[in-house]
């Protein structure tokens, strides 16, 4: 199958499966607020940075053995793919293991302190929700190991699909227990049910897909247990910062400004972080197949491949901020029923940082597909334990405003660090990066889009 189709096919399951995201951060909000009240929502966000951080927990592992196992299967060492994913499903079991002993201390531990009594959730729902959540959470674990197998099969796109079902099916039964008027215990439950229903079927299709396991025995390694572990602790240093930085700042507004201001930074940040989102589905979209190219040696086409795909992405996020500069606010004040009001301030502050947000992350695709995750992993927790600082005590002097300017920082600090460093790896010259790009999209132009336009005349 052509790049080109292979990138068609990806860019629209990615579209779906972004669309669908949108719709999950997007339509519960104003279901949630109506039925919990937004100081209630505003806690249980709070309350979900626990489970969030858990499934954080298995994505350095994970991602090591998937991007071993798709550059070495395109290298052509199908042994050696063989080996990493049974090599990765031993470590991610010990992962998952070890995670439910952890939960059950972190809970212990969290009740001895009576944290759960501080919260308006009442004490034995909250213990009980987050329960159930951390096990759902647990249970995906083994998603990004079996993900790779679609990669490496170059049937990226059905993996998408699948997993944007799974998507639509959390949205469908979270909105029919919020109108049923369900609590936090029976929504956590409809997530879990539906982790234990998907997995297994993602899991055998996967095998079906790329029919690895036909041709070759796999063999649990130490040699690859090591680096997978190597390569794991890099990863998961991503997360991690993530989950400094999201939970961070969410935990940051909450104890200087109280649950309502929660509910209004993260309704603010879920909007403008649409355009993250489109942008999330552009690399979604290319990372598969240039990991491939990069895996065949081919780098003309992977640094090709980088430079369209950055091009695009400036152009997405610069028409992104101009519409929700002039109608985001209209937008969220109709999604939010005018319950929330956030300053106007705080508002263009996050969609300064789209700009910055979308040329670090996309960019940093080249890391993962590269299988590079120390490269940029150190540089992403130093930024977000930063803005995490800045963003509270610029919190206790302006507010909101002052939380939001603190998530600005970080993205400055890794778009200068990200952009050159990037270039770097995939050989590409940032001193002639706009020219090359100039001479893609003309080579575009003339050699596809142009033809077409003349033969319809």
């Amino acid at each position: 199958m052509s790049l080109k189709n292979n990138l068609l096919k990806n860019g629209i399951a990615s579209g779906i499966q972004k669309g669908v995201r949108v719709l999950e951060q997007l339509l519960l909000v104003p279901f949630f607020i109506t039925a919990w009240g937004a100081a209630y929502y505003g806690e249980w966000l709070t309350l979900t940075i626990i489970p969030s951080m858990l499934a954080f927990s298995d994505l350095g592992f994970g991602s090591a053995a998937a991007n071993s196992l798709v550059l070495r299967y395109a290298s052509g060492d199908k042994q050696g793919a063989a080996n990493i994913a049974k090599s990765g499903l031993f470590i991610i079991t010990i992962m998952v293991v070890c995670s439910i002993v952890i939960s059950f201390i972190l809970i212990f531990v969290l009740d001895h302190y009576k944290v759960f009594e501080k919260l308006l959730i009442d004490r034995q729902d909250a213990i009980w929700a987050i329960c159930i959540l951390m096990f759902a959470r647990i249970l995906n674990f083994y998603q990004l190991l079996f993900e790779a197998f679609y990669r490496a099969a170059r049937r990226a796109s059905m993996s998408i699909n699948l997993l944007s079902v799974q998507s639509g099916f959390n949205i469908l039964l979270g909105l029919i227990v919020l109108l049923a008027g369900g609590g936090v215990i029976a929504f956590a439950l409809s997530n879990l049910l539906i982790a234990i229903v998907f997995n297994p079927v993602y899991a055998l299709k996967a095998r079906r897909v790329l029919a690895l396991n036909k041709t070759h025995k796999g063999n649990i390694k130490k040699t690859e247990i090591r680096s997978i572990t190597k390569k794991g602790f890099g990863y998961l240093m991503s997360p991690v910062w993530q989950a400094v930085f999201f939970q961070g700042t969410t935990f940051v507004v909450r104890i200087v400004l109280g649950p309502q201001a929660v509910a209004v930074f993260n309704t603010v940040r879920t909007v403008t972080r649409v355009i993250n989102q489109t942008i999330s589905m552009i690399v979604g979209t290319i990372l598969p197949e240039m990991q491939f190219e990069i895996g065949a040696g081919h780098m003309a086409k992977a640094r090709k491949i980088f430079r369209i795909t950055l091009v695009l992405v400036l152009v997405v996020a610069l028409a992104g901020s101009i519409f929700l500069y002039f109608g985001g606010s209209w937008f969220y004040g109709l999604w939010t029923r005018n319950v929330l009001s956030p300053p106007i301030m705080m508002w263009n502050v996050f969609i300064i940082g789209i700009i910055f947000n979308a040329v670090w992350w996309t960019t940093s695709s080249v890391f993962t597909a590269m299988n590079k995750p120390y490269d940029y992993a150190l540089a992403g927790v130093i930024s977000a334990t930063l803005a995490v600082v800045c963003s509270y005590y610029l919190a206790i002097s302006f507010g909101l405003t002052g939380a939001a300017f603190g998530s600005l920082i970080m993205d400055i600090l890794l778009f200068i660090y990200i952009l050159p460093r990037s270039c770097k790896l995939v050989g590409q010259e940032i001193k002639n990066l706009i020219k090359d790009s100039i001479t893609d999209y003309q080579e575009i132009w003339f050699n596809q889009i142009k033809p077409i336009i003349v033969n319809n005349k």
